[in-house]
């Protein structure tokens, strides 16, 4: 399949400087690589080129050099005895902080290849930008409040006994291409920050925008602390985590890709696992919905950045009575959207990252209409080399792919209900457990939905859209959609584990005690209030 072709001159769409990346982190400094690169082209063609835009290139890094990353870390590591894991609470503080004073410095760079390199809007690459740096400012000041309530000493059946979060070790942070800055900072900051050493691999797709962070890393954090890897994950992966040095995992992506990595390490019980994965949100729309705000809330739910997200709406349930009224309201805003290259000004569909993704979206669109299934809006089914048209489906059966698997892309299937059981056990036996919405009006049906959708999702959404934030609220799922809790607060605590210091009431304890607190000669015991 071939690449979207621009028609139109844009000026915008070369308002970048090609990244050639030449090197990876590692030991805090930038090594020169010599070997093979893999090529970086935009999801689009310019005028009447017959090549995609190249954007750059990045290191296809082999297997030893790999383990030379891994090696760097656990030496950075050092058994917890590194610079990094026994510096103060306050000194993490401040080096995270500077590292996103200078970050912010970044944003147009970033955004810009952002948008060049997976497809994404001018405005959400840069609303992506701004929520990560929001977001390091949360898990700092987060941070204060946690350390606020750990810096003061219980006593409790005569033990003195100070209890405090520590670091997990070595932590290998994988994100998406849908998010491949904030998703990855979601992880990789709330992990160092707590003091543990990280190794990042970036997504396939969405690596060159991390390139200008490489020399914030190495100037803001003791050598080791920060390591990239890059390359064919098979290549470079695999031998991270056979060698059982990876304490923590923390992936976002497939199940199926998780489950192979973590099947890799030699001591499960050992590996902490924080997995994002995927997700078939639904949406119930009740028989008493107000229709304009609920056709807005599906539309934006089911369709931003294509429907290439995991909290997106990935399959509508209508009731019976509003069905033919929905159908015609969500067609006719689903047809307005605007199609184009990322950079247009007003485009809500743009190109896919690259030919297979576009490719996949055809196969399952075609599976669907071969086993029955209607397009029911004018442009859905068109695909023009990686932009694919949004696709609006009808007459859905469970033989069909768009049943049950996330598509992830702008197909959205539409199903009838007569009787809300119907919707409940589509949930219930549903392999993802994430999110749901509901669209109605009548409390007392509402809450008697609430209940059931509890206990199968982690998150209910009335009258809106399934979404992460705001990243105060915890970010989970079941089944096969989440391990681990992802929040400000709750990601502090999961690339961490409780720890404490206990001892006896003596009148020597307290005052070895009292000497380590005063003197300072302790970075875990301590009794210093942040500010």
């Amino acid at each position: 399949m071939s690449y979207y072709r621009i028609r139109q001159n844009t000026d915008l769409a070369t308002d970048f400087t090609p990244i050639y990346q030449k090197s990876w982190l590692s030991g805090g400094k930038l090594h020169p690589w010599t070997g093979p690169f893999e090529t970086v082209n935009s999801p689009v063609v310019i005028n009447e080129d017959e090549s995609p835009l190249v954007l750059g290139s990045y290191p296809l890094m082999d297997a030893q050099t790999s383990l030379t990353v891994l090696e760097s870390a656990v030496k950075a590591w050092d058994s917890g005895l590194g610079p990094w894991p026994t510096m103060s609470v306050s000194a993490r503080i401040n080096a995270v902080s500077a590292f996103a004073r200078d970050m912010a410095r970044k944003k147009h760079e970033i955004t810009t290849m952002l948008m060049h390199e997976i497809g994404k809007t001018a405005a959400d690459s840069e609303k992506e930008f701004d929520r990560t740096i929001d977001y390091i400012s949360l898990t700092v000041e987060a941070l204060k409040d946690l350390d606020r309530a750990s810096s003061r000493f219980s006593i409790d059946q005569g033990v003195f006994a100070q209890v405090r979060r520590a670091p997990l070790g070595v932590v290998l942070c994988m994100g998406p291409y849908n998010y491949p800055l904030n998703e990855t900072f979601t992880t990789l900051i709330p992990a160092l920050i707590m003091g543990n050493i990280v190794i990042f691999k970036p997504p396939k797709r969405g690596v060159l925008l991390h390139q200008p962070l490489l020399e914030l890393f190495a100037k803001h954090f003791p050598a080791g602390t920060v390591n990239t890897v890059y390359g064919d994950g098979k290549e470079v992966i695999t031998p991270l985590m056979k060698s059982g040095s990876i304490d923590v995992l923390a992936f976002i992506g497939s199940s199926k890709v998780a489950d192979i990595l973590k099947s890799l390490h030699p001591r499960p019980h050992r590996l902490r696992s924080v997995l994002g994965l995927e997700a078939k949100n639904a949406g119930i729309v009740m028989p008493d919905a107000e229709m304009a705000s609920t056709v807005s809330e599906c539309i934006s739910g089911s369709l931003s950045y294509n429907g290439q997200r995991c909290t997106a709406l990935k399959i509508l349930f209508v009731h019976d009575s509003r069905y033919e009224e929905f159908k015609e309201k969500y067609c006719a805003g689903v047809d307005a959207l605007k199609t184009g290259a990322p950079w247009e000004t007003g485009v809500k569909i743009t190109p896919m990252p690259d030919p297979e993704s576009a490719l996949r979206m055809k196969e399952i669109i075609d599976d669907a209409l071969e086993k029955g299934a209607k397009i029911i809006n004018n442009q859905g089914g068109n695909v023009d080399g990686t932009l694919v048209y949004p696709t609006v489906l009808t007459d859905i059966t469970p033989r069909m792919r768009i049943y049950r698997e996330e598509q992830f892309g702008p197909i959205v299937p539409i199903l009838r209900w007569s009787e809300i059981r119907e919707v409940l056990d589509y949930i219930v036996e549903s392999n993802y457990g994430q999110q749901v919405s509901i669209f109605g009006s009548d409390p007392e049906k509402l809450g008697r939905l609430i209940d059931p959708l509890v206990n199968q999702v982690c998150r209910v959404n009335i009258n809106s859209q399934c979404q992460r934030g705001p990243d105060s609220l915890p970010f989970t799922g079941r089944k096969d959609s989440a391990e681990g809790t992802l929040s400000i607060t709750d990601a502090l605590r999961v690339f961490t584990i409780r720890t404490l210091v206990a001892a006896k009431d003596s009148h020597a304890n307290r005052e070895i005690l009292r000497d380590i607190i005063h003197d300072h000669h302790s970075a875990f015991v301590t009794t210093d209030f942040i500010f």
